[in-house]
């Protein structure tokens, strides 16, 4: 992360992801603070977003910061026609960093090569949603004391699901086992697989979600089948439902297993699995508060005074 944005999970060495863990708890005990008076960050949002968004600005308004920017494209000059180049410079005008959200995949790669202030990358495409991973490692080092030795099971979009993709990045300092569990039409794609044998990542691939598969799971992610990366829609109705988890089936879990979702569910999380104690998914997104504060002021190069 030498150049000051933060683009890629991938960018980062096992240290930098503890230390921002480390600065994450700190956030959890301290979220008021005045640390980003007089800066202003900037939230282009080219694709919707709750939670990310609305996260990502509540840690700037905590930390004393101000907020600029869109949540609709629609409403922007990009309508009109102009450039991510043109809107990235003439927006870097008015900001301290650039927290940036696009539709298309190396976007926040690209803006952070021409941009002279640091970009954060909100997501971009299928491809890597960073942001996301450190509030999903929190939870799970929360929740499991631990990063190191877990199984993770993978459940649902695998192809376009860019939460799996920089997890699974994440964890190859862990010595993490994932099962990817997917109908073949959303298997996890074969470079997220090269990745893994590349860095010795243990993993198995199986159609079955069954309560066998649950039951030696330490961290169960589940992933919602995104309409929007679909341009078949014939093709998104038949795997839409696949799989579903439900209450009943959690009943052999492991004591320590987490239910973990980035969040919006449709239909792939029973309502009834929401009072189980092992379940995770609104803690998860109240710890990307905690987790971007540490990431904005690791963009900006602020020393917590701890």
């Amino acid at each position: 992360m030498e150049n000051k944005s933060f683009v890629s999970i991938s960018e980062l060495t096992k240290e930098e992801i503890l230390s921002l863990l480390d600065d994450a708890s700190y956030f959890e005990s301290n979220p008021n603070q005045r640390i980003l008076e007089g800066r202003v960050l900037a939230t282009l949002f080219f694709e919707p977003s709750t939670r990310t968004r609305l996260s990502f600005e509540t840690a700037v308004n905590r930390l004393g910061g101000r907020i600029i920017g869109f949540s609709d494209a629609n409403t922007t000059s990009s309508s009109k026609g102009e450039s991510l180049k043109d809107t990235i410079m003439m927006v870097s005008n008015y900001a301290d960093c650039i927290i940036m959200r696009h539709y298309l995949e190396g976007a926040a790669q690209y803006a952070s090569e021409i941009s002279p202030v640091s970009i954060v990358n909100a997501g971009d495409g299928a491809n890597q949603h960073p942001s996301q991973t450190m509030l999903d490692l929190y939870s799970i080092y929360k929740t499991q004391g631990t990063l190191e030795n877990l199984t993770i099971t993978l459940v649902g979009d695998l192809k376009y699901g860019r939460t799996v993709h920089s997890l699974i990045q994440a964890m190859r300092f862990f010595n993490p086992t994932f099962v990817f569990v997917a109908c073949d039409e959303l298997r996890m794609p074969d470079e997220y697989k090269d990745y893994c044998n590349e860095h010795g990542i243990k993993y198995v691939e199986t159609h079955d979600f069954s309560e066998e598969v649950i039951n030696n799971t330490d961290i169960l992610y589940m992933t919602r089948v995104q309409r929007e990366r679909f341009t078949d829609l014939m093709e998104y109705e038949r795997v839409k439902n696949v799989y579903t988890l439900r209450n009943s089936m959690l009943s052999g879990s492991k004591p320590n297993l987490r239910i973990l979702h980035p969040l919006p569910r449709v239909s792939e999380i029973a309502y009834d699995c929401d009072e189980n104690p092992k379940a995770y998914y609104f803690q998860q997104a109240k710890n990307g508060l905690y987790a971007r504060q540490a990431i904005i002021c690791k963009v900006l190069g602020i020393k917590l005074d701890k």
